[in-house]
């Protein structure tokens, strides 16, 4: 099971990195804006994130012809070895993977909405592949059920399943039992799963049970 945070704010990230639970970073253009970055700005996101120990960083291209969506995939790989390369599910999308992937490229296919992609992906040789949980939902499908179609057709495969668009601590629980082995999750789920209400209570009780014996 691997969990990564994803957000590019420095300052949501990093105390993330540093509980040793979180094996990296997955950003995408939205992130970066939301944290007043741009695409520019993706050397620095991934020399502070490998510094603060993450073991994988995950980017995206930007590009709408094979040519561009492959020069983007290169220069983030050089960024160093820990750079992985996000690239949308469409068809000039998919067919920049395939080129990438025999480069010994690693590559997340993203944005996926329906679990025929993930054949796509598989044919793409595409390391990972990022479900959208929450917005296959907003769009009428059943986002969770999609997910573990996607494990079900992938499993046994070299592409492994990161669930993103993630929306609540009740749909990781049902894709992790389901077989999910990578979860990209934003900083506000991530500290959620680390803050249960009724664990923090126990905790409590046990501290002053045990103050009141000394």
């Amino acid at each position: 099971m691997t969990l990564y945070v994803d957000s590019a704010a420095r300052s949501a990230v990093e105390p993330l990195l540093a509980t040793g639970l979180f094996t990296g970073v997955t950003t995408n253009p939205a992130l970066l804006a939301r944290a007043g970055l741009s695409q520019a700005d993706l050397p620095a996101v991934f020399a502070w994130a490998t510094a603060a120990g993450a073991k994988r960083v995950f980017m995206q291209t930007l590009g709408t012809t094979v040519g561009e969506i492959l020069a983007a995939g290169r220069a983030i790989h050089e960024l160093g070895p820990q750079a992985i390369v996000k690239i949308p599910a469409t068809r000039e999308g998919l067919s920049a993977a395939r080129v990438l992937a025999d480069e010994d490229v690693p590559v997340l296919v993203t944005a996926v909405h329906h679990a025929t992609q993930a054949l796509l992906a598989g044919a793409a040789g595409a390391a990972f592949i990022a479900p959208y949980v929450g917005r296959m939902t907003d769009r009428g499908r059943d986002g969770v059920a999609e997910t573990i179609q996607m494990q079900r057709i992938l499993s046994g495969s070299g592409t492994r399943v990161l669930a993103a668009s993630l929306r609540s601590r009740e749909d990781v629980a049902t894709l992790a039992a389901a077989g999910v082995p990578d979860f990209a999750l934003s900083a506000p789920l991530c500290e959620a799963l680390l803050s249960d209400e009724p664990t923090l209570v126990a905790a409590a009780q046990f501290e002053t049970i045990a103050s009141g014996q000394n």
